[in-house]
């Protein structure tokens, strides 16, 4: 980290949360972040679900929420980014505050509630977006919406031309009932929406899943199975959690779900009993926790073929991502892999 994102990130934590994230969004639109570029190797280079990706490092979803900074995104050493959620209609989210840093748990909590500019507005800016570099959309359903599974639907028909990969949403705690999704017959019936409308747009892209890590062995194994039945190309694991084991930071007990460190050994046992249920049949991207090189390889050894993170920026700041590529390349490199595939998985039984 440079000394210049140093001083950053100590003015930003003298302001309130959610107004620091607005912050950084404008420094970021106004080219007042480091711009290191994507850091690549032969070692690091994979095609995931039909992407190729020139390092495995990803920005989670919730970070540029409307595709208001994607360029400069690009720019900062993530392999891929990811953009949302969008619903078909903008929401305000949940009333404030909403969003609280657990700075000596490295966490945060948020309980934002699909706050969005909606799928119109974030299609246009979509449509603006560089050429080059990979651009997903995490796809979510308005609070009020009478017919959840149809939102997806629609916000995929409006985006799905813009963006190279979509994520289906089903894990968020903050929208009432949306984690009801998960279940066997309705995830079921979700996800054949979803792909039917993907197979007719003009451009064809691949549909990730995104599950939450507060479900139990046996909901895993269903989740896995309905993956494989519906043909998604990816899964995503996990979103926030509504756990609070071992927090010592103020905030502890504020409503909504929990991200960063603390979340990390939970995730990636979930993360690493999905592998074992998939049997590598399905890519599976993992997020919870991950801060550094070695926790990006720790996701890759229980089963991950590639990481995603967000809420280790607030501590870290935006050129986390590139030293996360170039620090796991020089730990792939250490430990006698000539190529991520060989390590993806090796650990799965230390997780399970």
């Amino acid at each position: 980290m440079k000394i210049i994102e140093k001083i950053g990130l100590k003015v930003l934590y003298k302001t309130d949360p959610e107004r620091a994230h607005h912050l950084a969004i404008k420094a970021l639109k106004f080219g007042l972040t480091p711009k290191p570029g994507l850091y690549t190797s032969e070692r690091l280079k994979q095609n995931i679900a039909g992407l190729n990706l020139l390092n495995p490092i990803g920005l989670a979803a919730g970070f540029d929420k409307n595709a208001e900074a994607i360029k400069p995104l690009l720019k900062s050493g993530f392999g891929f980014i990811e953009v949302g959620a969008a619903t078909p209609y903008p929401q305000k989210g949940n009333k404030k505050p909403r969003l609280f840093r657990l700075n000596e748990d490295q966490g945060s909590i948020n309980r934002f509630g699909f706050n969005n500019d909606g799928m119109q507005i974030i299609a246009e800016r979509l449509s603006k977006r560089p050429k080059i570099g990979l651009v997903g959309l995490n796809l979510g359903a308005n609070k009020h919406s009478s017919h959840r599974a149809i939102d997806f639907v629609k916000v995929l028909e409006t985006c799905g031309e813009f963006i190279d990969f979509a994520t289906v949403n089903v894990s968020s705690p903050n929208t009432e009932k949306l984690r009801d999704l998960q279940g066997e017959k309705a995830l079921s019936a979700l996800l054949k929406g979803v792909i039917d409308t993907r197979n007719k747009l003009k451009k064809h892209i691949p549909i990730f899943l995104k599950i939450a890590p507060d479900l139990t062995n046996e909901e895993i194994s269903q989740i896995a199975q309905v993956a494989l039945h519906a043909r998604i190309d990816a899964i995503i694991a996990t979103n926030t959690t509504l756990d609070r084991t071992n927090l010592i930071s103020r905030n502890q007990s504020q409503a909504g779900g929990l991200s960063g460190k603390p979340l990390f050994e939970k995730s990636t046992k979930v993360l690493a009993k999905l592998a074992y249920e998939l049997e590598g049949n399905i890519p599976i991207i993992g997020v919870g926790g991950i801060n550094s090189a070695e926790t990006a390889f720790e996701k890759i050894r229980a089963g991950a073929s590639a990481v995603q993170l967000y809420t280790a920026l607030v501590f870290h700041g935006l050129s986390l991502g590139y030293e996360i590529a170039k620090g796991l390349d020089q730990i792939l490199e250490e430990n006698g892999y000539d190529h991520i595939s060989q390590a993806i998985g090796s650990g799965i039984n230390d997780y399970l």
